[in-house]
């Protein structure tokens, strides 16, 4: 708190209602948000997976490998979607083969590559807050995603999404309520 406003120097979050679906065009395909999601999720996997070993609150540490292997579940289960909406199996190129989208981005659109940077040096109490903005964006954009997909069983999956989501960022605010 000290300093207030003027000098805050972390990362700040910007932008329309429509942040973060800018990668895709009205009419979109369920088929690619459900790879846009896998992108982001695994970007974000390996943020958690990076970062983990960094912390050093032993804690903290377990609550990012367990996000980073939350993220590989969420991976899991939209594959099972993008199987029951494409009726095809994912080929070894999924899901560059169904977009075109920047695999070195995680939730928030942030690129992994930046964040790792943006990392070093950090303390526990600054990643857990810049993790609980990324996954503050990601529980927005699938709530958005989940409004844009057609059929039950997606809408589903992107509402157990956000759900998750949800519970990511409660055990986050859990770990820096303990840091504070």
């Amino acid at each position: 708190m000290e300093g207030g406003m003027h000098a805050w120097q972390g990362l700040t979050a910007a932008g329309a209602p429509d942040a973060g679906m800018s990668f895709f065009t009205v009419g979109s395909r369920p088929e690619e948000l459900i790879a846009l999601a896998w992108t982001l999720e695994e970007g974000s996997r390996k943020f958690y997976a990076s970062i983990a070993g960094t912390l050093a609150d032993n804690e903290a540490a377990k609550l990012f490998t367990d996000l980073a292997s939350a993220e590989g579940h969420h991976k899991s289960t939209l594959l099972g979607l993008y199987r029951d909406i494409a009726k095809v199996e994912p080929g070894p190129d999924f899901p560059a083969s169904v977009i075109a989208a920047d695999e070195d981005r995680m939730e928030g659109g942030v690129k992994v590559s930046e964040a790792l940077v943006w990392a070093k040096g950090r303390d526990d109490r600054g990643l857990l807050e810049m993790s609980m903005a990324l996954e503050t964006d990601s529980y927005d954009l699938y709530i958005k995603m989940g409004r844009r997909v057609k059929g039950e069983n997606a809408k589903e999956v992107f509402g157990r999404l956000v759900v998750e989501e949800k519970a990511h960022l409660g055990r986050m605010a859990a770990q820096l309520d303990k840091q504070l």
